[in-house]
């Protein structure tokens, strides 16, 4: 019984303090981590990893494909980025050098995997700078937005917004 208390306890403190961080997405710090969660076995690491990214991977197919039910064209305009275009070994691979420069530790996930893609399909690196200067501004201010108000006044007011633009 005791040791069932003690999970619970652990599990609550847990889910209180996670409430508490606004965390909507894995960053370069998290993508670090996974090194200590696979306690250093570079097969658990790689299976973390891989599975966070087939994780993002997957849902961006399964959002696609329900927005094409809705509105095929715009669908496509706005999934129209190239993010498979590496193995799952090979993004990995990648986000760990992009990660490996502090100065991209904030950068989420999702967002570096399209940069990798960038680099393997060799963009002009003045456009991968580009995008992730524009990335690093936009999770900056969000992460300001959500420390001035709630999450939910947050999302709701830009859903408010995009409907607005949506009805001119």
């Amino acid at each position: 019984m005791k040791k069932y208390s003690l999970i619970f306890i652990c599990l609550s403190f847990s889910f209180l303090f996670s409430q508490q961080e606004n965390r909507l997405f894995w960053d370069g710090g998290d993508w670090r981590r996974a090194e200590q969660l696979g306690n250093h076995n570079p097969e658990m690491v790689y299976r973390i990893k891989a599975a966070y990214v087939n994780g993002v991977l997957d849902g961006r197919l399964y959002y696609y494909l329900k927005a094409w039910e809705a509105q095929s064209e715009f669908a496509d305009s706005l999934y129209s980025e190239t993010i498979d275009y590496l193995s799952t070994r090979e993004l990995v691979r990648s986000l760990d050098n992009f990660y490996k420069d502090p100065l991209h530790v904030y950068v989420p996930v999702p967002s570096a995997m399209l940069v990798a893609n960038m680099y393997a399909e060799q963009i002009p690196m003045q456009v991968i700078d580009a995008y992730i200067k524009q990335t690093k501004f936009w999770i900056n201010k969000l992460i300001l937005d959500l420390s001035e108000e709630d999450l939910k006044e947050l999302l709701d007011s830009k859903v408010e917004k995009h409907l607005d633009k949506e009805k001119d």
